[in-house]
């Protein structure tokens, strides 16, 4: 699998809010930091977070647009859909770190001028 298939076939555990298959693509280690630059770290944690969000927002999906890998990253650009949650439905950027086919890092930014610049995009 490349990094990239990795990147797709976690988002598509978001979109199916599959917590076991999320847990299966994360590195023990795992960090995911949220647009609000929160970081929470370890895999069990991790799946914490998941499943209180997976019940807060039923409907909430990640659509990408672009998946470009760059300086060991995959950044992906396009957009997330919530129907009760404003603040969760539109634009966004990601950063995805892989080690041994893992998900190491998830990242989500808000996407901003800056944060284009930020990324290179």
């Amino acid at each position: 699998m490349t990094s990239s298939d990795i990147v797709i076939a976690f988002n598509q555990a978001i979109t199916e809010q599959d917590v076991d298959k999320l847990a299966a693509l994360m590195t023990n280690d795992h960090t995911f930091i949220d647009s609000a630059g929160q970081k929470f770290e370890g895999k069990e944690k991790a799946v914490e977070i998941w499943q209180g969000f997976f019940a807060a927002f039923p409907d909430y999906q990640n659509h990408f647009e672009k998946l470009v890998e760059k300086d060991g990253l995959v950044i992906a650009t396009g957009k997330s859909t919530c129907s009760n949650e404003p603040a969760l439905d539109g634009s966004a950027l990601w950063t995805v770190k892989i080690r041994d086919e893992k998900v190491s890092e998830w990242r989500v930014y808000e996407d901003t001028a800056e944060n284009r610049l930020l990324l290179q995009l």
